[in-house]
């Protein structure tokens, strides 16, 4: 490979170094650093010709503070979970404008990219491919927590997910539960403070009515995905599910995440478990698990990587895809599935010796993916 690769990321993030460090490790020169912060101010040049490799822009502050910080006015703080809508406006409007430039190709799909940002967008593109999924609730126009539990009671359901639509790491989801005589209890990371929502490390259960609906009120302008709270599979006595890598169309990577809360995202306590238990356990149907997120991966044919969560139910015979992650890759000192087509290389490597294989191309075609409505975000949290 002779382009010159570029990364459009944060600086002396794990994300940009790490790639940086496999680049060395496969042979090729140095990649190039396009910052978000330059890209989003509109003052940057790119060399015609360069391979652009497009990172997350999560867990800046100076770059969330741009986006999201004139939504949220003088109460703007990194840890809040509000202003998704701006965030993910902002990210989508800059790639978009990447895209449109002359001689610039990108590794990656802007189009793909809102489509997996928006959890109702992607939901409906793995429904609609017949990939399984938990049942969605409608939240076509949804205003807030009065017109949420009429649509869930409607729904028949009682145990649901509530996420911020275009949110990531877990921030602002809500685990829900209605009790036989309309008890409520909602599971989250969001600290309510002073009318505000803040992310914590600590999570907590809200029992009263009044402050849940407080929560969902002031999640719901930035928009909401709601779906079925889907039974996990367990391990060691924990919830567990799956962060499946897919690269050019194979399962690579997996990792399995184990909690004792709904949520297995590891900044919220979650561990990871083992891989070979999972292995054991799922039995003949591991290869469907792998094939499951492949599925998934397929939605998106000009990604080169696709980050999926696959939910195995109980009894690790099949299994439900929760999200799918455009950056689902930041997984340090994790190798390849044994025997797969990136055994004994990181996440980065295994792009790398994809993107570099006799066969593959440099850049995706030129297609349109569904389109997105204009709401993500980052994981900075309280302590």
């Amino acid at each position: 490979m002779t382009t010159r690769l570029t990364v459009l990321g944060n600086p002396g993030h794990r994300r940009v170094t790490l790639f940086a460090a496999a680049a060395r490790a496969a042979g090729l020169p140095e990649p190039a650093v396009l910052p978000w912060l330059d890209v989003l101010r509109g003052g940057y040049r790119l060399p015609e010709g360069t391979l652009l490799r497009i990172e997350s822009p999560g867990e800046e502050p100076a770059v969330d503070e741009l986006l999201r910080g004139p939504a949220l006015g003088p109460s703007y703080a990194p840890t809040r979970v509000e202003g998704t809508a701006a965030w993910y406006a902002g990210v989508m409007s800059a790639l978009r404008a990447l895209a449109g430039r002359p001689g610039v190709r990108l590794l990656g799909d802007p189009e793909e990219i809102a489509v997996m940002f928006d959890k109702r967008l992607a939901h409906a593109a793995l429904s609609a491919a017949g990939v399984p999924v938990p049942r969605a609730v409608d939240t076509t126009g949804l205003t807030g927590w009065g017109d949420l539990r009429e649509r869930v009671h409607g729904a028949g359901l009682h145990r649901v997910f509530v996420k911020p639509a275009h949110g990531s790491s877990a921030s602002g989801v809500v685990a829900l539960e209605f009790g036989p005589r309309g008890q409520v209890q909602a599971t989250t990371s969001v600290e309510a403070a002073g009318g505000e929502l803040h992310n914590s490390l600590r999570v907590r259960r809200y029992r009263s009515e009044t402050e849940v609906a407080a929560i969902v009120d002031r999640l719901a302008p930035d928009g909401l995905h709601v779906e079925q709270w889907v039974p996990k599979a367990a391990q060691s006595g924990r919830s567990a599910d799956l962060r499946i890598v897919v690269v050019a169309g194979r399962a690579t990577h997996a990792v399995v995440r184990t909690s004792a809360q709904p949520m297995t995202n590891l900044h919220l306590g979650g561990a990871r478990g083992s891989l070979d238990l999972a292995r054991e356990a799922a039995g003949p149907a591991w290869p469907a698990l792998l094939e499951t997120a492949e599925r998934a991966a397929a939605c998106f044919p000009r990604s080169p990587m696709v980050g999926v969560d696959v939910l195995p139910v109980t009894g690790w015979r099949r299994a439900v895809v929760g999200e799918v992650n455009a950056f689902g890759d930041l997984l340090p000192n994790l190798t390849g599935l044994p025997g797969g087509p990136a055994d004994g290389l990181d996440t980065y490597g295994a792009q790398l010796a994809a993107l570099t294989a006799p066969t593959a191309t440099t850049a995706p075609t030129a297609t349109t993916a569904p389109t997105a409505p204009t709401a993500a975000h980052p994981g900075t949290t309280r302590r």
